[in-house]
Parts: C-alpha cells; structure tokens; sequence
C-alpha cells in the first residue's frame, strides 16, 4: 500500500501526463479541483478532450446554467464553457483523453 497526499499533486490532478502523478499516463487525467466562491474561468474548449466534471460539493455556474453537488456534467471537444464559482466547491474532474495544451481560451469556432 502506497500513501500520497492530495495537497502535493499539480493542482488537484493525480492521474495524468504530470509530475508529480500516482498514475503518469496521457490516456486520461482525474483530478479533485477544489475553487473558492468567487473564482472564475473564462470561456475556453478543448479540441481532443472530453471533460467530465462531478461537483461533489458547493455550486457552480456554467454557461449561465446552476450546478449543484450530484450533478454530472460532460463537456465535448468544440464545447465552450465558461466556470463561475458560486459557493465554495470541490469536483472530481475526468479528461479523456489525456491532452496536455488542450485548454483554448474563448469560444470554439
């Protein structure tokens, strides 16, 4: 049995093309991605990745539409979406595949 520490890995994302990593794959990227209320991101896309996003707690706002924990929401590549931080929050967030420089700042065209 091997222990890590959420807290050491680059920015939530534990499975992945990082390092550290526990997992070093570019078949996918998971990562627990904790935002404090008030945090925001501006519309970007991904043009390889799919990217699931499970709010397991707080809420969120994105593309104008009100997430809250439970929900599951799956983003495909050419999708824009932008990410509002409503309360303080934590997901579970899945990329597949895993795509390093796959974050596009704007809408996808």
């Amino acid at each position: 049995m091997k222990k890590y520490q959420l807290n050491t890995m680059t920015k939530g994302w534990f499975v992945g093309d990082f390092s550290p990593t526990i997992i070093k794959t570019q078949e996918v990227e998971v990562g627990v991605k904790q935002y404090l209320k008030n945090e925001y991101e501006e519309t970007h896309h991904h043009k390889i990745a799919t990217e699931v996003t499970v709010i397991v707690s707080g809420k969120v706002r994105m593309n104008g539409e009100i997430f809250v924990a439970g929900d599951i929401i799956v983003i495909e590549p050419g999708e824009s979406t932008d990410f509002e931080v409503l309360e303080d929050v934590t997901t579970v967030v899945v990329k597949y595949p895993g795509a390093q420089n796959d974050k596009y700042m704007g809408a996808s065209s």
